[in-house]
């Protein structure tokens, strides 16, 4: 059919600007609606004008320019021909699609520095609408003008603080990934702190017309509540986090939400939470109307290891012997590829709890088993060994044989001790991360990026007698920083002579709002944030070691008995990873059988491949998309900068080119005038070293290629 890829009538009336009664599907197919691609999560386009035959072709169509240095992790929406992302400091942009030319922005003034991935986009034929995060607001803009909508909420937005626990002001949640919308909802999550004090991580539903509260689903259970046994008696008063900062995905057909949660806080020790902590670290299925459990799995109780669900699943359809399967795919940081039935709840393939070893820490109870499914292999290697350590350099190896020596290592779920550091390998970082799996529905094949990292932790008595400054710095800061304000840079950088770097006004905020992977500390005021910048200034210069006490008695189960003594990531001297590679994967897994079909290294270090030392794989950020051209789209390394293509079925490179700074986003694809674009959002703020900046840039065949791709697909 000759206007089988273009535009149908009521699409060019929508591009004119006038609303449309509805989409056509092929107006649906040429954009990119929803965070991801679409509600059911799987990083999917239908579009084929560009495929495996002429992707090597692409050219750079456009580039825009955020305007300022930072992080961008959008994965931008496009509606209409006009695409919505966000800015490093979270203005909302629209552009033209087609040529990258700003169209609207909207600046809330928050100069919020939070992680922003997506926003949502609302229709119902004759209002458009974006709902935006930005910090701890969501907004309601108009789609077309990008206004405020007034009518929404307090003069167009609504405070996530509110509703939450005790006063607003003090509460630290930010809406760093979208939500989902459900007919007139839309559904939302937040990013909360990992320490104390910390809000309960609550599911909401707001009405997308008037701002309202529609639903709540309580992630820490109240009295009366299923789950309120795995908690101690009233710990929903205390307890903190459990809360949804992946995103979610939705059934739409049948009205059911998919809510992958993390760990409770403290992360690390849970002396004040003994039991399984329900629904923490749960991949939760809500009635979408209602918010009411349908089912639920906890892929890790009582959690001591930071191992939150990090993306949000994937929904996909099986035919097996004659029936239908409705799935869901759930990665982890752990390696472990998830699949369930998605109406029942059932694995696709059996899941077995499986003991570990008992924590030694007073006060801290941890649970006998943790599940593990029998089937598909994890996709990032489970336990470290002395075997396994880089050979890059004689050097960097006699180093890392020696170091590893003095480690706990014990694999998977290993409780982390006073006094010495444990493995933890996949680290803190994954397996996989935000960036979640994508599915190509007609073969089955799921692809996920994966990081491989050991990283190690461990647990320190918390002192009284120290000053206020670095109880507070101990209670709030060390858990990324260390206890040492040494920080693993450039992921947690170094807070020795931070006031020598930025002027007091400058840390206050950072610590207020929060910044990059950093959540907002509100609480922390007056004389308490004084008496912390004086002790990030000078150090705990009025207290002798001798002077120091225990904070409580030994076995003290109150959530301030031990601190976290920091995330330190397994580097060698020279900063590169003190373990053999690969150091970053792509994987592809068959969903049928559970196989993987192909695994390749992902990303490498620049000047390391200039010595010989190439497709190593490195860390990385962002998903994958895949199209109906049989063609696999990723940025996301670090530190090479490469934006690639992959063919589907082999893994085989078919196309990359450089970024102006490093893709850790997912990209999105989408149809305007014509021509397939491939966009991703570029930024160097985790790579210091690199370029500094932060951009939007947009891919395309050559018009003439793009117009005799068109001819062919007639």
């Amino acid at each position: 059919m000759r206007q089988r890829a273009a535009f149908c009538l009521l699409a060019a009336v929508a591009l004119a600007g006038v609303p449309a009664v509805r989409v056509c599907r092929a107006q649906r197919a040429a954009d990119w609606p929803v965070y991801n691609g679409g509600s059911n999560g799987d990083h999917y386009s239908r579009l084929n004008q560009i495929n495996r035959r002429n992707v090597r072709r692409l050219v750079k169509a456009w580039e825009f320019d955020a305007g300022a240095k930072g992080g961008l992790q959008t994965n931008p929406l496009i509606v209409a021909g006009t695409l919505y992302a966000y800015t490093p400091a979270q203005a909302v942009v629209a552009l033209d699609a087609a040529t990258g030319k700003l169209k609207w922005k909207f600046d809330s003034g928050a100069g919020g520095a939070q992680p922003t991935r997506g926003m949502v986009y609302w229709s119902d034929g004759k209002h458009r609408r974006l709902l935006a995060g930005i910090m701890n607001f969501l907004y309601c803009l108009d789609a077309m003008t990008g206004q405020p909508i007034r009518s929404f909420g307090d003069g167009g937005r609504v405070d996530l603080r509110k509703g939450l626990r005790g006063d607003p002001e003090k509460q630290s949640i930010a809406l760093t990934t979208p939500g989902i919308v459900y007919k007139n909802l839309i559904i939302l999550g937040g990013r909360n702190p990992e320490t104390h004090p910390a809000p309960p991580g609550d599911v909401r539903a707001y009405d997308v017309r008037t701002g309202r509260l529609r639903w709540v689903f309580h992630t820490i259970p109240r009295p009366g509540e299923p789950g309120y046994g795995t908690w101690p008696p009233g710990a929903w008063k205390t307890a903190g986090a459990a809360n949804n900062w992946a995103g979610m995905a939705l059934d739409e057909k049948r009205g059911i939400v998919y809510v992958p949660t993390g760990s409770a806080v403290m992360d690390f020790y849970g002396g004040d939470r003994v039991g399984d902590d329900l629904y923490a670290n749960t991949l939760l299925a809500l009635d979408a109307r209602t918010g009411r459990l349908l089912w639920h799995f906890q892929g890790v109780h009582h959690d001591l290891w930071d191992r939150d669900f990090p993306s949000p699943p994937a929904l996909f359809t099986l035919h097996q012997q004659g029936r239908t399967v409705e799935g869901l795919a759930q990665t982890t940081k752990q390696g472990y590829l998830y699949l369930f039935n998605r109406v029942t709840g059932e694995p696709l393939f059996p899941v077995h709890e499986h003991p570990y070893p008992v924590s030694t820490v007073p006060g801290e109870v941890t649970s006998p088993t943790q599940p593990k499914p029998d089937w598909p292999e994890p996709y990032a290697r489970q336990r470290l060994t002395e075997e396994m350590l880089t050979t890059r350099t004689p050097e960097a190896h006699a180093w890392a044989v020696k170091t590893f020596r003095g480690f706990r290592n014990g694999g998977q779920f290993l409780p982390f001790v006073v006094g010495s550091q444990t493995v933890v390998f996949p680290g803190f970082d994954g397996g996989a991360e935000w960036g979640g799996p994508a599915i190509d529905p007609v073969s089955k094949v799921l692809y996920v990026n994966a990081t491989e990292m050991a990283w190690t932790g461990g647990l320190a008595v918390a002192q009284r007698g120290a000053s206020q400054g670095k109880q507070e710095y101990e209670e709030q800061c060390a858990v990324c920083h260390g206890e040492d304000r040494a920080g693993s840079p450039p992921a947690f950088p170094s807070l020795v002579g931070v006031a020598t770097r930025m002027p007091p006004a400058k840390i206050v905020s950072a610590i207020r709002q929060g910044t990059g992977r950093m959540p907002g500390f509100p609480q922390i005021a007056g004389e308490n944030m004084t008496a912390l910048i004086q002790y990030l200034r000078n150090g705990d210069e009025s207290h002798t070691g001798a002077e120091k006490e225990l904070r409580g008695p030994v076995g003290t189960a109150g959530a301030d008995a031990y601190t976290f003594t920091g995330y330190r990531k397994f580097l060698d001297p020279e900063g590169y990873p003190a373990i053999a590679p690969p150091w970053g994967t792509l994987n592809a897994i068959d969903l049928q059988t559970g196989k993987y079909l192909w695994k390749i290294p992902l990303g490498e270090y620049p000047e390391l491949a200039r010595k010989g030392w190439a497709n190593t794989g490195s860390e990385n950020y962002g998903g994958p998309i895949v199209t109906a051209g049989g063609v696999l789209f990723i940025g996301a390394t670090v530190y090479d900068r490469k934006f690639r293509a992959f063919d589907t079925r082999t893994g085989k490179l078919l196309w990359e080119t450089d970024l102006p700074y490093a893709g850790v986003a997912t990209p999105s694809t989408y149809m305007a005038e014509g021509r397939q674009y491939v966009v991703i959002a570029t930024s160097g703020s985790r790579n210091p070293k690199g370029p500094q900046g932060a951009a939007y840039v947009a891919f395309a065949l050559p018009q003439a290629h793009a117009a005799h791709a068109r001819e062919q697909m007639k």
